[in-house]
């Protein structure tokens, strides 16, 4: 997404930024258009002008945010044929992300039973590719003798499970920093399918 903190920011983009910011503190059922406009310094009737409803700015911040994680997944491993390399690169920009830009992540993690179902499928889909990236560097590591993982689908889904939770528990204050955790969390990857970090 473009920088929606400057005034000048566009009115769609100032909108979703408020969406993200509100969804974030109170959850999507939580919030209402009127705190949405709000947030964006507009009136109520300014979401409806700009987009089609709630829903409709939560699958957008979800669609951007998953299309992300894929394209920075696809990137990582185009970058290597090495799997060691490719499973640490995509753990750790994942991870950092996920720390990083961790409201973002948390609503587009956390908020997905809320879209509807047409745009629910949708980002599901992206998901799976995602997933399937996963499993099949984990599959390359086993096939090339680096890897000794079992269960190649739950292991894949582990690992993108313990960087989807860090969007619920990093605090910008906290005592770890983005890199850290990454660098953590890509050598915790790579001992979870019997490689050396």
């Amino acid at each position: 997404m473009t920088d929606t903190t400057h005034p000048s920011a566009n009115p769609k983009d100032r909108l979703l930024a408020s969406a993200i910011e509100t969804f974030g503190v109170k959850g999507f059922h939580g919030t209402t258009t009127r705190d949405i406009a709000a947030g964006a310094g507009m009136s109520p009737a300014a979401v409806y002008v700009h987009h089609k409803s709630k829903e409709d700015l939560l699958y957008l911040i979800a669609l951007e945010g998953h299309q992300r994680t894929a394209r920075a997944f696809a990137e990582q491993i185009a970058a290597t044929d090495d799997p060691v390399q490719q499973l640490t690169g995509l753990v750790r920009s994942f991870v950092r992300d996920y720390a990083v830009n961790h409201t973002l992540a948390r609503i587009v993690s956390y908020e997905l039973a809320s879209l509807a179902p047409e745009h629910r499928a949708q980002i599901l889909t992206i998901r799976r590719e995602a997933l399937t990236m996963v499993r099949g560097v984990l599959h390359a590591g086993n096939a090339s003798g680096v890897f000794h993982a079992d269960n190649l689908d739950m292991t894949s889904v582990a690992i993108l499970s313990l960087g989807i939770d860090v969007a619920r528990w990093f605090r910008d204050n906290g005592r770890f920093t983005p890199e850290a955790i990454a660098d953590h969390y890509a050598t915790l990857a790579l001992r979870m399918v019997g490689a050396t970090p």
